[in-house]
């Protein structure tokens, strides 16, 4: 089974193709609800701090999680990195478009390997905010290595469960 994010609201297989079939270009200007653009922004290349663009490509409903359906505390939801809420979703859909009953993976010796290595949200939330706010939640939620385990434990499966840092070919090398 195959599940995707792409940014252009490429979230199956048959719209990434249509995407790329069409040559559509998904660059957009940065909204305004990931950050604010102009508190980060420089014309000037070599202004120390700051970015030069103002576009980019970005996935849509990032923020559409619905833990409870993980079996995710509403606590734990709030600190958790949208790699892992991502990885969680695109997991059980690939299972979905596959035939594969999730329920019907618990207790055997599936594995599980995800190529990760970017963690600038944990970084945000355990750096910069006040110390007072960080919890367990906030740390075990951001660790980029325990996204294949979550997984592996959402399902109830026993097999190997492995997070792959390779930089850019870390999910080749999964």
């Amino acid at each position: 089974g195959m599940c995707c994010r792409f940014p252009g609201g490429a979230n199956t297989p048959a719209q990434f193709w249509d995407l790329l079939h069409n040559g559509v270009d998904t660059v957009t200007e940065i909204p305004n609800s990931r950050w604010n653009v102009e508190t980060y922004y420089d014309p000037n290349p070599n202004t120390p701090g700051k970015m030069y663009v103002k576009s980019g490509s970005f996935l849509e409903g990032i923020d559409q999680f619905d833990p409870q359906f993980f079996g995710i505390a509403p606590l734990e939801a709030a600190s958790l990195d949208p790699q892992q809420r991502l990885i969680l979703e695109v997991s059980w859909e690939a299972l979905e478009h596959a035939g594969i009953a999730p329920a019907q993976l618990r207790d055997s010796l599936t594995g599980v390997f995800v190529g990760s290595f970017w963690d600038d949200y944990s970084a945000l939330h355990l750096y910069a905010d006040d110390p007072s706010q960080i919890d367990i939640y906030r740390t075990l939620s951001n660790l980029r290595g325990l996204a294949a385990g979550r997984i592996a434990y959402v399902l109830g499966l026993q097999g190997p469960s492995m997070q792959l840092d390779t930089t850019c070919s870390s999910s080749l090398l999964a």
